[in-house]
Order: structure tokens, then C-alpha cells, then sequence
């Protein structure tokens, strides 16, 4: 009878340790990929040209987009979960920490491996977060709020926010770049394989957990 005790007492830990390390791996990936300079995953075009524009760290101007974010959350009727709300505050420390901590990177020969360590971290937090199963971030639960409530497609809905977000985000100021590129034909790979790596046995059945009601592969990068 022990066994399964343990276990049980086990899966909780599990899972938080996966989703605040991947919500700060998530961060310091980010900021690996501001020090590259070669471009930036689809938000951070559009919090980098926010703190451009403001003089905020790009930390904190995350940490306030994703706040607003959740407020939409409202309308759409989305239930946030632990991992909702961690996500705005958890990854922007962790961005703001590690840009304090990681030196400016310059030439191609270093910029391209600082950009590449960025992708595939990002992956690997992404992995590690969503396994976790506390519910989707801010912005993956507008996307799919905005799924079940306009009855379009994951992968539309997530690429018309995108496209936005991107749009908007350069008119601020914000970096494109081959960054950019590589990062939007690589995260779905990444993640979905560090996903595998890092699956976690689901609760067990009559335990209540408003996070296991958003499928894993609706939030997954598209």
C-alpha cells in the first residue's frame, strides 16, 4: 500500500518542479535570444519594441503584456490555473535576470550559437511546462479561448495573433530576423518532442484538476 502513496506524493512535486523550471528555462531562452540580436520569437518582437518604446525592461514589459492577456481571458471565458498565472510573472523575472547575468554576444561566430541554444531551450521549457498540465499561458489560453469561441482552427487562430503580434511588435521597433524565422519552423518539433521526454503519468481519475481540462496538443506551439 505504499507504493501508490508515494507516488501520489511524488506526482505533485513532479509536476511543479517542471513548471517553474520550464517558466524559467522559458525566460532565460528568451533573453538568449535578445542577446543573438538575429531576431526574436513573435511576442518577444513585440515586447522588445514595447521596451524600446517605453524604456521598461523587456522583463517587465512581458510580465504587464501578459497580465493584460489575462484580462481578455474575461470575455472568452477561459479559467486560468497556477500555471496561468505563473507564467506572467515567473518568465519575465527569469528574462530580465539572465539578460543581467549573460553579456553582450557580438559577431556571427558567437551570435548564431546564442540564437540556436535559445530555440532549443525554448523547446525543452516549453516541454517542461506544459507536462506540468497547471494550465496553458496567458497568451496560448487566448488562442485557444478564441478557437472554442469562433469555432476556427488552432492553427489559424494562433497564426492570425502571431501575425499581429509580429506586425506590431516591428512597428515598435522590435527585431525580426533569421531568429524569427527559424524559431516559428522549429518550436512545434522542439516541443513536441521535449513533451514526449518529459510526459508525466495524468492524475488519477476523480481527482480534480482544472488544468487537465486544456488538451496538451491545443496548447503546443502550431
Amino acid at each position: 500500500m505504499s507504493e501508490p502513496t508515494a507516488r501520489s506524493g511524488t506526482r505533485p512535486t513532479r509536476r511543479l518542479i517542471h513548471l517553474f523550471v520550464g517558466l524559467a528555462l522559458y525566460g532565460a531562452s528568451a533573453a538568449l535570444l535578445v542577446r543573438a540580436g538575429l531576431g526574436l520569437e513573435p511576442w518577444g518582437v513585440l515586447h522588445q519594441g514595447l521596451a524600446r518604446r517605453t524604456g521598461i525592461s523587456i522583463g517587465v514589459v512581458s510580465i504587464i503584456v501578459g497580465a493584460v492577456v489575462l484580462l481578455l481571458w474575461i470575455p472568452i471565458r477561459q479559467r486560468p490555473g497556477l500555471g496561468t498565472v505563473s507564467n506572467v510573472f515567473a518568465v519575465g523575472i527569469a528574462m530580465d535576470t539572465t539578460l543581467a547575468l549573460v553579456p553582450d554576444v557580438h559577431g556571427l561566430g558567437a551570435r548564431i550559437p546564442v540564437m540556436a541554444a535559445g530555440i532549443v531551450l525554448n523547446g525543452l521549457a516549453t516541454g517542461l511546462y506544459i507536462s506540468a498540465r497547471f494550465g496553458p499561458g496567458p497568451r496560448d489560453g487566448l488562442m485557444t479561448g478564441l478557437n472554442r469561441l469562433t469555432g476556427r482552427s488552432i492553427r489559424l487562430v494562433r497564426t492570425a495573433i502571431e501575425v499581429v503580434v509580429v506586425l506590431t511588435g516591428f512597428l515598435l521597433g522590435g527585431s525580426l530576423g533569421a531568429g524569427t524565422v527559424l524559431y516559428a519552423l522549429a518550436i512545434g518539433p522542439l516541443a513536441q518532442f521535449f513533451l514526449r521526454v518529459f510526459d508525466l503519468p495524468t492524475p488519477d481519475e476523480g481527482t480534480p484538476d482544472v488544468a487537465d481540462r486544456t488538451p496538451q496538443r491545443a496548447i503546443l506551439p502550431q
